[in-house]
């Protein structure tokens, strides 16, 4: 473990973080949002919005998969995504969905114009972002995908968008 120079709980709540946050609309699955904590943590994102029926820790099958990730990243819950966007938007976060609608924006030409605050919205796993969030957000953000199934399980989208927010972001600073 030394070898790969872990950081203690206090290092990673002092290091800087990336100015992404992750709201999370909705998820049923425990497991997925153990994921999101682990994948958060492991691109120092700012932290998560919890909002709806989406679980909450502390619980078993959360831990599972987050193996610890929801002592290091900072969370919130709100009991609507609604109410997260607009707390969001109130502190100067720029709000993009991760859906496939019309215009969305592919993730490989997806930008900010400058450095600046970025919240994603991830939604629930069988009908997605809700639409009276995607009207509130500034755009959305889409993975291409090429093959016969056109989805991806949250966790694994959260890994690929988190990954390429903070490759991007690294170019901007």
């Amino acid at each position: 473990m030394e070898e790969l120079n872990r950081k203690t709980v206090g290092e990673f709540k002092a290091s800087e973080k990336f100015p992404i946050v992750v709201a999370l609309d909705n998820i049923r699955s425990m497991h997925n949002v153990g994921s999101v904590f682990r994948t958060a943590d492991a691109f120092l994102a700012q932290g998560i919005c919890l909002c709806g029926f989406t679980p909450r820790p502390p619980h078993r099958d959360i831990q599972k998969t987050a193996l610890g990730a929801t002592e290091t990243v900072e969370w919130k819950y709100f009991a609507t995504t609604l109410e997260a966007v607009s707390d969001l938007k109130k502190q100067g976060y720029a709000v993009f969905a991760v859906e496939q609608v019309e215009k969305s924006i592919p993730l490989q030409e997806f930008s900010l114009k400058a450095p600046g605050k970025l919240a994603v919205i991830f939604g629930n796993e069988v009908s997605g972002v809700d639409q009276e969030i995607l009207e509130l957000c500034d755009g959305c953000i889409e993975i291409p995908q090429w093959g016969m199934k056109h989805s991806l399980n949250i966790s694994v989208a959260a890994g690929i968008v988190l990954w390429e927010l903070a490759r991007g972001h690294n170019k901007l600073t």
